[in-house]
């Protein structure tokens, strides 16, 4: 009814405004009712155009004028009268249809009054409207349903007003900081900062809240600190700043209450350490705005500072904390948390540091630290790093302070606190994946903690879940050390009361024996020790109920475990599941522990037959008792197979009174256990094939037993095997006639096959049990030569079976790990094990007995038929079972090569096949690719394919690329090759002499296997790198880490590739024609591989690839020297001078050198032809004569054998003075060297014919010796003089393995992965050093040197070309002319490493501004360009860099951008290079068809060409450029700076790539 009313008092009335101006004369009740139901259907309706702004004034004015007066009192003011209530609320209704009218300007203009009069303590006398106000601010602070808009908006115009409010402000502040729950950091950081003001006033103190009193205030801003967030970071150091500004300036005296009880307050002030605590507080700032650089260059300066805050922090009374030690910890979490991982490593060194030698907080929050961000920093592998300092196996600086570290803080802990300390930090250590690395070195400091007893059965589970989280990584040696150190800290921290005997040996388990835990190491004798010590002090086990008494606990335990075990329980039925061998391995390992232990007690071998006769009696009943249960059958022989293991180990020296005592009683029984296999296995024709495994598996262990202990029954032995092989070929020559065979008979093949197999790997493996001699072996060979390979069994119909047990075994097959396609895949593996053993043994198939000078066409087609099935075998089983098939391939293969070369060029292929599908299986890849590489090259495979030349040898050839291109991701796989190849080249296994001649041609005819390996090797990955020198250090520990003795040596770290073609070629022997002729050819080929190198990379960088490369090629070449003869070397000294003349870097320079003068020292006659290298032109000797130079310095040996010396002084005198006054200075430096020799060995003989020289050359060396001053002249020429190839190397008494691969790499800088310790040619034993091989070790004067500073330059005469090039690598002076940098790929290799090392991403931007050149501008252009991560800034010449308004606008900048040179004559040649390179040319230059810069995509590749200040981009440039590119401009000048433009366009670039990388 109401609305309409207002309807026709609107139509009747024609001017809305007048009606609402009349309704409002004097405002009742009901006037202002009726006002509020006008404006209700005013703003309901759209009113007509013309009368739209009328209305909006009229809303405006009764607003402002009417309504709001009205609200000024509040819903409290009016309460005691109803007239005055109804007329406040109809106000209420009518301002809001107000703002409906006019829209935001109103809404604006009423919300700032409400603020103000919020602000001045309205709304005082209605708490319930200020609480409802502040709970709607606060709901919309915690993010509770709005974003990050709304809470600015309201942090920014509601929470201020609210702060000055007192009611309001008490409000705010419970709902932030209360027991309510605070929100999110970064929330309520923002709120606490709107509220700044009122919580910390500039001025005098009000008598409201003061902040800085409560902790929960100083737990925010703690928490912004460290927060990922650059702005809640930049809110919290405000607040703090605010704080410390409003306590230094009231000097007030305040101190916030302790939070849970800490011993320190989280902030306190006092008017008398006023200066001190403003000093401290401003470093702290300081410290952590500096952080927010993220760049190390500018952090580390400021981290000493970090000493002084610890000084400041702790009173020198007692070591208490006059800080709390939480503000400390946030700068430590704000380092570990950096993207920079420099900064994060820095940081944790820092920390761990400073807390190893200070007085560590005794607090809970320290411990929670430590557990939580600092081992989360911990996990990140690339920390554990060396330092550039480090030689290579020392322990990297993380670990060692990490040991020092975790060992004083436990020690500085309270008794009752350790053990729940290290009980976080172990679960900590499983709570995650962690890395390799990691895990090693927190295991190895736990190992280093001293012995305290502190971990009970808790810790010891959580060190085991630990040992099982090594077990994710494929490295076997980290894994084994890890293993170790776990073990010694459960010895070293365990408190033995608290755990019984079970957990241990539980936790014993855990440990591999083949990575760690062995007998024959430190660590077993440690643990037999600690086990020995502690024996009667383990906690009794809950379930014991046995009572102390004389025996040790022990071996009391021990007898009691091997009789539970072999407890079984009473069931219905059989169980046709095999027992977990878990028990058998755990009882296993204690009675071997228990032995050991009770060795040292001296107890006699009689003793150690109580914990083995409960198993013999079991043993002694499996022939006699025919009702013994299966279960226990199988856990006895489960169980005297593992003993049996463990003492017929070759790696594992048993306990020689536990051999006896097995071995007399099993004898004394007459091998009870051998009957029962026998009775076993005719019963097992239905059983499942764990069961035939673990029989056929114990029949070896016994073949074993019998040889060690009495060999008076290896005829029973026999008469066993002979029936079983009988028994076995029977059942497989049974022929099934029913169509759908039976289970029983398809696994009764399997099980027979099976025995078979195990009988011919007993006779390949104990050929000195002579069983070859039975007569079923030959009934064995004949089976399997004539037999059908790859024969499939067909699957067994299930139908009709009604038997219990044939039903349960099905269920196992078809449930359980063997599926039928397994049980098939195994049946065809062990007929090609079989296969092999006849062939190896007797390998002309189809005769039996005697041997033929020509194979019979019958054996030709047999053998081909069989590789034909060997194909086939290979594409039927599974990759993991194929070895066998490739070890009788290898005996095939040779024998038709000739008449069947397309079907072994078709296995060829197809096993590399195999073998590269198999490249990232870790556990059955090495065993595949060994039989591999020994069937593609076995000696007569070689042989017979290189004398035909045809398809098989080059597919031979292609096979050896692939495998050393599969090397270089896959370390290892060529150590292989190489390896078997070498071993068979040099130590064939045949005697014979023609054998010895027929194997080494394989060497020659395939010589590129060689000459790649000379020179193999990559540029490691950094994380590779850090697995090489966490292996070297773990090496380097020695016996110390079981791991090092109980881990098999794999050889596949990449120097044993080099190490081994070394050793190769030291065994050739220069007096044997085929070793003469190889060794040149090798020598010729490595000249080769040197000059291609030479020839595609003009430039090459310190440590990049082609400079490794050089380097091993002359590495090897002077290995090679002593083993040519004076023909062979006057024809290749040649190429060794045109070498010399190349531009090389200073370790290639050495070898070089060294090469000369040792062969001008073997034949003086070649001076001839070193003196002619002098006869160059300047042009070409620019970049060499400092080698030949370099030569002459040793000319005193170059002369030893020379009768005549005097000529040649005086040739070599006449050379070198022309040098010496060279207008270059690093040329007359190294001729100055040469003089001062040559002068001193004339002066020696006393050539008078130098006589009229003598003052001349005199007063000239005196002149450089008595150099004055301070300068590079005097400095460089000491320097050169005290150089090792100078003052110490001697070519001759130094030539040896670790001058050429350990000192001089060392002593040139070379990278330290290229350094090869004579360590590893002792380890790799696979190929032996000759006998009388005596260039091994070095002169202990040159192997004491450190590396020098001076760098051997071998620059040309222009000026231009005297910068030192091999300084590239260091990151702050990647400065270089363009015409001399790298190409583009190394260059690009280089700027990814800046990228990394600096935390930046990686850009692919060039900037050109070689037509710049205005300092100025260039500096400006060089910040700008470094701040956006441009590779690269070229320039039109370097000399601008040294301008001081270059440097006053660059802030440093090119230290950290790499800077190349390009003339402006040389940017058609540049632009060009880089358009092949992929790069789109861009000019900044206004053309007809230019891109407005708003509207074009940069490629990521682009090339940014800016124009001169004046003149822009000449013409004859601006046809080379892909695209033009402008700035849409709106003011009359038409241009910009230049440095303006570019930074434009470098922005928009950047931009366009951060989108794209989001997206």
């Amino acid at each position: 009814m109401e609305v309409v009313l207002a309807d026709a008092l609107l139509a009747r009335c024609g001017d809305p405004c007048a009606l609402l101006r009349a309704v409002c004369a004097p405002l009742c009740a009901e006037r202002a009712e009726a006002l509020r139901l006008l404006l209700q259907r005013l703003a309901a309706v759209a009113p007509p155009p013309g009368e739209a702004e009328a209305l909006r004034r009229a809303a405006w004015e009764v607003a402002l004028e009417r309504c709001r007066p009205l609200l000024r009192g509040g819903e409290a003011a009016a309460a005691g009268c109803g007239e005055r209530l109804r007329v406040a609320r109809a106000a209420r209704g009518a301002l809001r249809h107000c703002v409906q009218l006019c829209g935001a300007p109103l809404a604006a203009r009423l919300a700032c009054d409400a603020l103000a009069e919020l602000a001045a303590g309205g709304g005082a006398g209605e708490p319930a409207l200020v609480a409802r106000c502040v709970a709607a601010a606060l709901a919309l602070v915690r993010e509770e349903g709005e974003g990050e808009a709304v809470a600015a908006l309201v942090a920014g115009r509601l929470l201020p007003a609210l702060g000055g409010n007192g009611t309001a402000l008490r409000y705010v502040w419970d709902g932030l900081l209360g027991a309510g729950g605070t929100p999110r950091a970064g929330r309520a950081l923002l709120a606490l900062s709107a509220l700044a003001d009122a919580l910390l006033p500039r001025g005098a103190p009000g008598p409201g809240l003061d902040a800085r009193l409560c902790p929960r205030f100083w737990r925010v801003v703690q928490q912004g600190l460290t927060e990922r967030d650059g702005l809640c970071r930049k809110r919290a150091r405000y607040l703090l700043k605010r704080a410390l500004d409003l306590s230094g300036g009231q000097r007030a005296q305040l101190r916030c209450p302790t939070d849970g009880g800490d011993e320190s307050s989280l902030f306190w002030w006092s008017a008398e350490e006023n200066e001190k605590l403003l000093q401290f507080w401003e470093t702290y700032i300081l410290i952590m705005e500096t952080l927010e650089g993220n760049q190390i260059h500018v952090i580390k300066p400021v981290l000493p500072k970090l000493n002084s805050l610890f000084e400041h922090a702790i009173s020198g009374e007692g070591g208490y904390w006059l800080f709390h030690p939480s503000w400390h910890m946030c700068i430590y979490k704000r380092m570990f948390e950096s993207e920079n991982k420099t900064l994060t490593k820095e940081g944790i060194l820092h920390f761990l540091e400073l807390y190893e030698t200070k007085h560590l907080p005794n607090s809970l929050g320290f411990s929670e630290f430590v557990i939580g961000p600092l081992m989360d920093a911990l996990s990140e592998s690339s920390l554990y790093s060396r330092t550039p300092g480090q030689l290579m196996g020392a322990c990297p600086p993380l670990g060692m302070r990490l040991q020092k570290f975790l060992a004083t803080y436990i020690m500085l802990l309270p008794g009752e606190e350790k053990g729940s300390f290290l009980l976080k930090f172990i679960q900590k250590m499983t709570s995650r994946h962690w890395c390799a690395v990691p895990v090693l070195f927190l295991s190895m400091a736990l190992a280093y903690i001293p012995e305290c007893k502190v971990l009970g059965t808790e810790g010891l589970h959580a060190l085991r879940d630990v040992l099982q989280c090594t077990m994710i990584t494929h490295q076997i040696l980290l894994r084994g050390a890890a293993q170790c150190c776990l073990l010694q800290t459960a010895m070293h921290l365990t408190d033995v009361e608290k755990v019984s005997l079970p957990e241990v040996s539980s936790f014993l388990l855990s440990l591999r024996p083949e990575e760690s835990l062995r007998r024959d190491t430190m660590l077993w004798m440690e643990l037999c020790s600690w086990l020995q010590v502690n024996e009667r002090c383990f906690r009794k086990p809950v379930t014991s109920d046995f009572e102390p008494q004389e025996t040790p606990s022990l071996c009391q335990y021990v007898c009691n475990l091997v009789g539970e075990y072999l407890k079984t329980p009473v069931s219905e039925r059989e169980n046709c599941f095999m027992p977990d061998w878990f028990e058998a391995k755990l009882v296993a390992t204690m009675i071997l522990l228990a032995a050991e232990v009770d060795g040292k007690s001296n107890i006699e071998w009689i003793e150690l037959e109580a914990f083995l006769n409960p198993l013999l009696d079991v043993l002694m009943k499996l022939g006699s008792n025919a009702y013994i249960p299966t279960l226990k059958t199988d856990k006895s022989l489960q169980l005297l197979l593992k003993l049996l293991l463990f003492s017929c180990n070759d790696c594992c020296c048993f306990p020689a009174a536990v051999i006896i005592t097995i071995g007399f009683l099993l004898f004394q029984l007459k091998f009870p256990a051998l009957n029962a296999l026998v009775y076993l296995y005719f019963l097992f024709q239905i059983g499942d094939l764990d069961r035939c495994d673990l029989y056929l598996a114990l029949i070896p262990e016994m073949v074993n037993l019998c040889l060690q202990v009495s060999w008076k029954k290896v005829p029973y032995i026999k008469n066993f095997i002979l029936s079983l092989t009988n028994a076995s070929i029977r059942n497989l020559q049974e022929r099934n006639c029913e169509e759908e065979p039976k289970l029983q008979e398809q696994i009764k093949k399997v099980a027979s096959m099976a025995s078979l197999t195990a009988v011919c790997e007993l006779m390949d493996r104990k050929p000195e049990a002579h069983l070859d001699s039975l007569p079923s072996v030959d009934a064995l060979k004949r089976f399997i030569s004539f037999s059908q390979f790859n024969d499939v069994l067909k699957k067994p119909s299930y139908i009709g079976e009604e038997s219990r047990y044939v039903c349960a075994i099905t269920s196992v097959i078809l449930q359980n790990k063997f599926g039928w396609g397994k049980i098939v895949a195994r049946y065809v593996r062990d007929q090609w094990i079989c296969l092999r053993f006849v062939l190896n043994s007797f390998p002309t198939l189809g005769q039996e007995h005697k041997e033929t000078s020509e194979m019979s066409l019958s054996t030709v087609e047999r053998s081909r038929k069989v590789l034909q099935s060997a194909l086939e075998a290979l594409t039927i089983l599974p990759s993991d079972q194929v070895l066998p098939v490739f070890d009788c391939m290898k005996v095939l293969v040779p024998k038709l090569l000739d008449s069947s070369e397309p079907l072994c060029i078709e296995a060829f292929d197809l096993a590399w096949k195999i073998i590269s599908s198999l490249s990232n299986t870790q556990l059955i890849f090495w065993s595949n690719l060994k039989a591999f590489v020994q069937f593609i090259f076995d000696t007569e495979v070689l042989a017979v394919a290189a004398s035909a030349k045809g398809q098989a040898y080059a597919k031979i050839k292609e096979i050896i690329f692939k495998l050393i291109d599969m090397s270089t991701t896959k370390t290892g796989v060529f150590n292989v090759v190489l390896s078997h190849c070498c071993r068979s080249w040099i130590f064939p296994t045949v005697d014979e002499r023609s054998a010895l001649t027929n194997a080494f041609l394989n060497a020659g005819n395939y010589c590129e296997l060689i000459t790649e390996a000379c020179v193999f090797g990559t540029v490691f990955r950094k994380d590779q790198r850090l697995i090489q020198d966490v292996h070297a250090f773990i090496e380097s520990l020695g016996e110390k880490c079981a791991a090092n003795v109980v881990t098999e040596s794999t050889n596949r770290d990449d120097h044993y590739v080099r190490v081994c073609a070394i050793k190769f070629l030291c065994l050739l022997d220069g007096s044997n024609t085929l070793h003469k002729t190889f060794v040149e050819d090798i020598f010729i080929k490595l000249l080769d591989k040197d000059e291609q190198v030479s020839r595609s990379r003009t430039r090459y960088y310190a440590n990049s690839l082609q400079h490794r490369i050089k380097n091993r090629v002359w590495q090897t070449l002077l290995i090679l020297l002593p083993k040519l003869d004076q023909n062979f070397l006057c024809g290749i000294l040649d190429k060794v001078f045109q070498a010399g003349f190349g531009n090389n870097q200073a370790s290639v320079k050495y070898f070089i050198e060294w090469i000369v003068i040792m062969s001008l020292h073997r034949y003086p006659q070649f001076l001839n032809k070193f003196w002619d290298c002098f006869c160059y032109d300047e042009e070409k000797l620019k970049t060499s004569i400092c080698t030949f130079l370099s030569v002459l310095s040793h000319f005193d040996i170059i002369l030893q054998n020379t009768s005549e010396k005097k000529p040649a002084l005086k040739k070599a005198l006449i050379v070198v003075l022309q040098w010496c006054f060279n207008h270059n200075f690093s040329v007359r430096l190294y001729a100055l060297v040469a003089l001062k020799k040559i002068w001193g060995m004339c002066r020696m003989l006393h050539v008078e014919e130098f006589e009229a020289l003598t003052p001349v050359i005199e007063s000239s060396l005196q002149q450089v010796e008595n150099m004055h001053g301070t300068g590079n002249a005097r400095r460089n020429w000491q320097r050169i003089q005290d150089h090792f190839f100078f003052a110490t190397f001697h070519p001759l008494k130094d030539y040896s393995l670790e001058t050429i691969f350990y000192i001089l790499p060392r002593l040139s800088e070379l990278a330290e992965d290229e350094w090869i310790s004579l360590s590893k040619f002792d380890r790799f034993t696979d190929i032996p050093l000759p006998p009388a091989f005596q260039w091994y070790h070095c002169r202990t004067e040159l192997r004491d040197l450190k590396p020098s500073d001076w760098s051997q330059q071998d620059m040309g005469s222009s000026s231009a070309e005297t910068d030192s090039q091999t300084e590239w690598t260091d990151v702050q002076k990647k400065i270089i002319p363009w015409k001399n940098s790298t190409p583009s790929l190394d260059l690009e290799m280089v700027f990814q490493d800046r990228a990394a090392k600096l935390g930046k991403s990686n850009s692919r931007l060039i900037v050109v501004a070689s037509l710049i050149d205005k300092p100025t501008n260039l500096g400006g252009l060089c910040r700008t360009s470094e701040i956006f991560g441009a590779s690269a800034l070229v320039v039109g010449n370097l000399h601008y860099v040294q301008d001081k308004q270059f440097q006053h606008l660059s802030v440093s900048a090119e230290q950290w951008l790499p800077l190349v040179e390009v003339k402006p004559c040389q940017l058609v040649d540049y632009l060009q290079q880089k358009k092949t390179e992929g790069y789109t040319i861009i000019g900044v230059e206004q053309t007809a068809k230019s891109f407005d810069l708003t509207e074009y995509c940069f490629p990521e590749k682009s090339l940014l060409l800016l124009g001169n200040e004046h003149e822009g981009i000449p013409a004859n440039l601006i046809h080379h450029l892909d695209v033009c590119v402008e700035i849409p401009q709106q003011g009359i000048i038409r241009s910009l700076n230049v440095h303006v433009s570019g930074a434009l366009l470098i922005w928009e670039y950047t931009r366009q790539q951060v989108i794209k990388q989001k997206q």
